[in-house]
């Protein structure tokens, strides 16, 4: 992964060069992570490297517990290219157990924690894993699958502490290790090499299965160093991050600034929206990360003292929408904000660190050829781009959104593609003959639009986008003011096909449990922010939401459901010719079909 910022060409190519710099010497060394950590700890051995409500790790404890998971497993005869699951909840150990098995060549699927039954058995099997390590709080959801995991997967239960009880067929982990040195990892084991596979790290599910990318040593360097660089995070800054380890966000911008860089972070078990700046003040938080929806929830809160108590200089992440960005600015007093963008398995990302509101990243008009990546016209439904009479590609013109593309260069670093560990996944990602023949290109699946200067805005997935009155409707957009105008409640927006109507109805699920929303006065509201036909047509209230480890709610079901109130049980409701919002019942269901109810 590699970052251009919004700030002037000469810091953001001097930030460039500082990467590419260490990035080169690290590989022309063939320094692993674990090499690199182990140059913090001398350096740092009683500073602390990870932090919580419960534990205080110093850089000497982690190397310490990561040296004694590699003896261990090496000993249970794991070698080199094996692969072992990890299931576990944001602790200390969770590091200590990937840096630990690295150490020996082993590759660590992180699995989310949130998997259960099919989708957890998937995560296991689809990474041809040959053990799973998992936490005591996961052993129900391992004993429902168990029967389907292959009989030559071994089980590891990490217990809080020694001598509990098990899973059955399991092995106790925690009493295991107490037995085992310390010291510097058995001279017999082979050793990873810097392009070698790290850990696999899944994507959220929200339109199928996890897919296993692939996160080598090398890029694991780049996402970390990158953001480091662009930036500007200082080694005395103590991080604070509620997000799972088990992603890119919390699990390597962040955990990579203790892991490479000397930093301390502080870590939760779960996000709280009241607690984050709580949080801050008390591990005394410098900087602070945020992802998808968690700055919205963090607005919702009442005022507190510890709105403006915290010492936090900058926040970073993605997903903070440019409707509540400056409300957010102003009320926790933040004077940076670093949003970036990029796909775990893809090699096509930005940043914006100059606070631009809403801006993603930014790309130099005047020296394009820096940071090879491109705005493509594309198809909005697809996201297959559109091509020229030679059959090649075609660049987008400022303020023309299209779907945004890394190039592919085989053995660099910064623009190679790794995929994931299905080989077919990874072939739908690459677009060839982009702008010549032969070449590739990492394709995103996003709509981007950039600006007359070179900023860059989300726009909306490919697939999300649809067409209603003869407007193109992009959900995004339209989620964020619906959840402004109800609140700022958890809301996705789809659209859905009406029989005998061309196109697809807007349908915003909202969920509000408590029946909060006044549908009178949020019509109202939602008409001075929305044009007409991107308004929803009709409107589904969630008592239950079902949503994934980087807070994102599932909508492929929700679409897949429709609007028939025969079939779903949450209450729905219908935009009338006037504007207004009324219950949807079966007789007015059979009405539309029929349609006598027109939109």
């Amino acid at each position: 992964m590699l970052f251009l910022t919004s700030i002037t060409p000469y810091s953001a190519l001097w930030a460039y060069l500082k990467l590419l710099r260490l990035t080169k010497r690290y590989e022309r060394e063939n320094l692993t992570i674990a090499d690199v950590f182990q140059m913090q700890v001398k350096q740092n051995p009683n500073k602390h490297a990870i932090i919580s409500d419960t534990q205080q790790w110093t850089f000497r404890q982690l190397e310490e517990f990561s040296n004694r998971v590699a003896n261990f497993y090496h000993a249970q005869g794991f070698r080199k290219g094996d692969v072992i699951g990890l299931l576990l909840e944001n602790r200390a150990e969770f590091v200590g157990i990937w840096l630990g098995l690295s150490k020996i060549g082993v590759i660590t699927p992180l699995i989310n924690t949130n998997q259960r039954g099919p989708s957890l058995l998937h995560s296991i099997t689809v990474a041809h894993c040959k053990s799973l390590i998992f936490g005591e709080g996961f052993s129900d959801a391992v004993q429902d699958i168990r029967k389907d995991i292959p009989a030559d997967v071994s089980l590891y239960q990490f217990n809080d502490e020694a001598n509990k009880s098990v899973l059955e067929t399991a092995k106790d982990m925690t009493t295991l290790l107490e037995t085992v040195e310390k010291r510097k990892v058995a001279a017999t084991a082979e050793r990873a090499n810097h392009h070698d596979r790290l850990v696999y790290i899944y994507t959220s599910g929200t339109t199928g299965l996890p897919k296993a990318a692939v996160i080598s040593h090398a890029r694991y360097l780049f996402i970390a160093a990158g953001i480091n660089y662009t930036m500007g995070f200082r080694q005395d800054d103590i991080f604070y991050t509620p997000l799972p380890l088990y992603h890119t966000a919390g699990g390597i911008m962040s955990m990579g600034q203790s892991v490479l860089f000397g930093s301390t972070v502080a870590i939760r078990k779960k996000f709280s929206a009241s607690g984050y700046f709580a949080d801050c003040v008390k591990f005394q938080a410098t900087v602070g990360q945020y992802i998808g929806e968690m700055a919205r929830y963090i607005l919702a809160t009442p005022p507190s003292p510890n709105d403006r108590a915290h010492k936090v200089r900058l926040i970073f992440g993605n997903g903070l929408r440019p409707q509540i960005w400056p409300q957010f600015v102003e009320r926790f007093n933040i004077t940076k904000v670093g949003e970036f963008y990029g796909a775990t398995e893809g090699n096509a990302n930005i940043m914006n660190n100059d606070s631009t509101v809403g801006a993603i990243g930014f790309v130099s008009r005047i020296l394009p050829q820096v940071y090879p990546i491109s705005i493509l016209r594309a198809d909005a439904d697809t996201g297959e781009p559109i091509r020229g009479a030679d059959g090649l590609c075609q660049l987008c013109e400022p303020n023309e959104p299209g779907v945004f593309i890394g190039k592919i260069v085989k053995g660099n670093s910064a623009r190679e593609f790794l995929g994931y560990v299905d080989e077919k996944a990874s072939a739908k990602k690459i677009v060839c003959d982009v702008f010549r023949k032969g070449d590739m290109a990492f394709l995103s699946g996003d709509l981007l639009v950039a600006d007359e200067r070179g900023y860059l805005f989300f726009k909306d997935r490919t697939g999300d986008t649809f067409r209603w009155k003869g407007e193109n409707v992009s959900t995004s957009e339209v989620e964020a003011q619906v959840s402004n105008v109800a609140g700022y409640k958890d809301t996705v927006v789809y659209g859905v096909t009406i029989p005998h109507t061309e196109g697809r109805a807007g349908m915003a699920a909202i969920y509000d449990p408590n029946n909060e929303v006044d549908l009178v006065v949020f019509a109202d509201k939602l008409a001075k922010v929305l044009p007409a036909y991107a308004r929803p047509q009709f409107l589904r209230f969630l008592t239950k939401i079902d949503m994934t480890g980087t807070f994102k709610l599932r909508k492929v079901d929700l679409q897949k459901e429709g609007f028939d109130p025969t079939q779903i049980k949450d209450t729905l409701y219908y935009q009338t010719p006037k504007g207004r919002y009324e219950l949807l019942t079966p007789e007015i269901y059979e009405k539309i079909n029929r349609h006598e109810v027109r939109f």
